[in-house]
């Protein structure tokens, strides 16, 4: 087969893989804030910084917001990040991290949300303010949950490369890797080697004493060919994730799950 056709045929493929990764809450940006906001739509607006803990806590109940309302027609749910885009944030008088705040339709005159920081309370205003009756909808989950009873069959599995968070439903630092962790699984979902998990080792204390764990969270990587598995000890990003999942494991995904120029032909 000729390399132009080969080239080709993974083209069509990356275009053929839909990306999950992308976020349900609409990105806005300096100039296309005004663009999107204060025009036929109701708009609920995060204003963020990415280094932020409040924002990185807040993160997964924004994403569930996002995606409950993103089929309601006469809202929008958006966020800014004011690192990147401060001359709409400045126009706003964003002072703190995060900010949310209401524009009515057909208005850039907003109004501060100050009630509490989650999908419930913010579904509650939303639907108040824009005049809906949207449902939370169930977040899809691709993180595979552990538990005694398949821990061993999962992470033990010599065909698979399982990287495991071993985490406390009450630690702060496992709430905001949260949205990281689940997109990390969504990039490698596709991928029958890769497993992303996690255990609840608060409520399965006897699984995380076997494995050392002593803080939350902890992240141990579980290769086909070492089912003793080793400390995780990079970065908490997504870039870092996917960087450590593809040198070892040999995949070729990017942030947004889709196969790279790297991929390798079988």
């Amino acid at each position: 087969m000729a390399k132009s056709q080969i080239w080709f045929g993974f083209a069509l493929l990356a275009l053929l893989l839909v990306s999950a990764v992308a976020d349900d809450v609409v990105v806005l940006t300096d100039d296309s804030f005004e663009k999107e906001v204060g025009k036929d739509k109701g708009a609920l607006v995060e204003f963020y910084a990415p280094w932020c803990g409040h924002c990185k806590k807040l993160a997964p109940e924004y994403e569930k917001l996002g995606a409950s309302f993103k089929k309601a027609k006469s809202v929008l749910i958006a966020k800014v990040d004011c690192d990147e885009q401060k001359s709409v944030c400045t126009k706003y008088g964003v002072s703190g991290y995060p900010t949310i705040q209401w524009f009515p339709k057909g208005s850039l005159e907003p109004q501060k949300y100050e009630g509490p920081r989650n999908a419930e309370a913010l579904a509650e205003y939303v639907n108040k303010e824009g005049g809906t009756n949207v449902k939370l909808a169930a977040v899809p989950q691709n993180v595979v949950v552990l538990t005694p009873d398949n821990f061993d069959e999962i992470v033990l599995d010599q065909n698979k490369d399982v990287l495991v968070e071993f985490y406390a439903p009450w630690c702060g630092h496992c709430k905001s890797l949260a949205p990281t962790y689940e997109k990390v699984a969504t990039v490698f979902k596709q991928e029958e080697g890769v497993v992303i998990a996690n255990l609840d080792a608060d409520a399965h204390k006897a699984l995380g004493e076997k494995y050392g764990v002593s803080g939350f969270p902890t992240l141990k990587f579980f290769p086909k060919d070492n089912k003793a598995g080793h400390d995780y000890d990079g970065g908490r990003d997504l870039d870092d994730f996917v960087s450590f999942i593809n040198e070892k494991s040999g995949t070729s995904r990017d942030s947004k799950g889709q196969l790279t120029s790297k991929v390798r032909l079988v």
